[in-house]
């Protein structure tokens, strides 16, 4: 009898694991009872129907989801126990296309939903495996039964398929569509992860790259202004000498607030690399981006870091507005880092721009 496996392949988690089990779980159930009414159809139509069938249709239709979760619950590889039981489902499936003697619709039902949920739950390995137990299944039951052969089925014996065939083709197509949209959802989720930097909860490099890349174009194209901003902290490896790297990350975690909190929602900061953050100020010009650099430069200035109370923090700023002379962005970046290593050279804690 059928089941309709849930995918979630290859769990990596133990969570994923169960998840996985729990989707099989409720598909399942779904799926073993369907399967009761063409069974009893072409049974009934044949006079064969009787306790001592009854029992095992029941039996596989509304118990053995139960205790097939309970299985794979209690492994100790809970994906690996559904993969057996899943071709276990097919096994018994053979046997019932054997009981039904070889029902033509009823069969081709049956073996459609087990490929498909095979395929779905995992791919042509478990595809090729419960194939094998289906075809084991249906010869074992067929040899015991001595051979019956009756392809034709009633008409109500094909309406009792359909119940089976409609919901699970909707629910498997439900359930693919879930899970593409987790996977797309995922997808997202990595991409932004990789645009960031993980100590500090801001933009990486590339991220920021992205960033002024269109925002240049715009600039060449005449239809922005942009103005960009390298600071980079001051004796920041003495920082780390003195204190400790876990102090050198407090001040670059406070610096990324400070640039956070006086820049627009427009525009973008993010860590360059070490300790050098770089700063996108759309729609500012150079007198601007200026002030905005002073700003940063005064509050980190005036910065207390908790736990260290004689450490007097600084930051020397490169400023550059982007012009039309610029061919590229490595052109533009490279006018700001000039400045910031002007600023360096000339005492630090400084702003010049470029």
């Amino acid at each position: 009898m059928s089941d309709i496996a849930k995918v979630g392949l290859s769990p990596a988690t133990e969570q994923h694991k169960l998840d996985f089990v729990a989707r099989v779980y409720y598909m399942r159930i779904m799926g073993t009872a369907l399967c009761v009414l063409p069974i009893w159809s072409v049974l009934q139509e044949r006079g064969a129907i009787s306790l001592w069938l009854w029992m095992p249709i029941l039996l596989n239709g509304l118990l053995w989801p139960h205790v097939a979760v309970a299985l794979s619950r209690r492994a100790q590889d809970p994906a690996k126990q559904e993969f057996r039981n899943l071709t276990l489902d097919s096994f018994l499936g053979g046997i019932w296309i054997a009981v039904m003697a070889v029902g033509l619709v009823p069969a081709v039902v049956f073996m459609t939903i087990l490929a498909m949920d095979k395929i779905a739950a995992g791919g042509w390995r478990l595809f090729a495996r419960a194939q094998l137990a289906l075809g084991a299944g249906f010869i074992l039951a067929w040899y015991w039964l001595d051979f019956p052969f009756v392809p034709e089925v009633s008409s109500r014996t094909m309406l009792a398929c359909a119940p089976l065939l409609f919901f699970y083709s909707i629910g498997l197509s439900y359930l693919m569509y879930r899970l593409g949209q987790r996977v797309v959802q995922q997808n997202r989720e990595l991409k932004h992860l990789s645009l960031m930097d993980p100590g500090l909860g801001v933009p990486n490099r590339r991220f920021f790259e992205i960033g002024a890349e269109q925002v240049l174009e715009r600039v060449r194209q005449g239809r922005q202004t942009a103005s960009l901003l390298l600071a980079d902290v001051d004796r920041f490896k003495e920082i780390n000498d003195s204190h400790g790297h876990g102090i050198g990350d407090v001040v670059l975690k406070q610096l990324a607030a400070i640039l956070r909190d006086e820049i627009r929602d427009t525009d973008l900061s993010a860590r360059y690399g070490g300790d050098e953050f770089a700063v996108l100020l759309v729609g500012a010009d150079f007198d601007r981006a200026m002030g905005i650099a002073r700003r940063i430069r005064e509050r980190v200035e005036e910065m207390a870091v908790e736990g260290v109370a004689d450490l007097i923090c600084s930051v020397s700023i490169g400023v550059s507005q982007a012009k039309h002379t610029h061919e590229s962005l490595q052109a533009w970046v490279a006018d700001a880092d000039s400045a910031m290593y002007r600023a360096k050279f000339g005492g630090r804690n400084r702003v010049i721009g470029n």
